[in-house]
């Protein structure tokens, strides 16, 4: 089943609704190498079997009440070392979007969507297919918990939970697929400066603070991301370090 969102310039043009699938990413993948999808192309379910997160960690939610869902982008204009400026448009279109439901939305490096203090509301698995022409593909998916209220793990939350009643899922997918585009545009015109500035000023704990564990315990604050998407810790000696994704972990 196909449908087309009418409030985008090219993305969600072609939307691919599947009853059930194991993971939105490798159909995606799959469609785009076989031709039946484009820069644009979403695929979507209500039933994710093996949903993946970061490096094969798994990725778990309760059929027909969240938000899966698989992008297909070609930012050839990113070089490979670029990447990360993907990572962090689409973070900030969706924590705009979820926004207009609910306060308190933030981006937790390198990857998760959280609420402040209510904890983890979803994720992204951005993989990219890289040649020395820069970003051939990018296959961006994305989970949201929207509606479900009873999880198997601590920490996790949801729109609705955080609303204090169900949401309109459509409703909720429309505005996130026009908000994640209106900033893959920005960083399309090369203001990656701005999206930059603004993913730090939406950054879970930045200048703030905190516990944080890199083999030993410490004190610091994030001060910043690196051109390579590394987060930038300040301990409390005033040293800075900078720690790829699982070299440091929020205590």
């Amino acid at each position: 089943m196909h449908k087309i969102l009418a409030n985008t310039i090219f993305l969600g043009k072609d939307v691919i609704i599947l009853t059930e699938c194991h993971s939105t990413n490798d159909i995606a993948y799959q469609k785009f190498k076989a031709k039946e999808a484009k820069e644009g192309s979403i695929i979507i379910t209500d039933k994710q079997i093996k949903g993946r997160g970061q490096r094969g960690s798994q990725w778990f939610s309760e059929p027909e009440m969240n938000l899966t869902f698989s992008l297909i982008l070609t930012p050839f204009f990113l070089d490979a070392s670029e990447q990360f400026g993907l990572n962090m448009a689409v973070s900030l279109g969706i924590r705009e979007a979820l926004s207009e439901y609910v306060t308190g939305i933030k981006v937790k490096w390198p990857n998760d969507i959280v609420h402040d203090e209510s904890g983890k509301l979803g994720g992204i698995l951005i993989e990219n297919t890289i040649s020395n022409k820069g970003i051939e593909l990018s296959v961006v998916g994305v989970g949201l918990n929207i509606n479900q209220t009873h999880f198997p793990f601590p920490n996790a939350t949801s729109v609705a939970q955080l609303a204090g009643a169900a949401m309109d899922k459509e409703e909720i997918f429309r505005r996130m697929i026009s908000k994640i585009e209106k900033y893959y545009l920005l960083l399309k015109k090369g203001h990656e400066k701005k999206i930059r500035d603004l993913y730090k000023s939406h950054l879970y704990k930045f200048r703030k603070m905190s516990n944080y564990n890199d083999g030993k315990d410490f004190i610091g604050e994030i001060v910043g991301i690196s051109d390579q998407g590394k987060l930038i810790i300040e301990k409390e000696n005033k040293s800075l370090h900078q720690y790829a994704f699982k070299e440091v972990k929020f205590v």
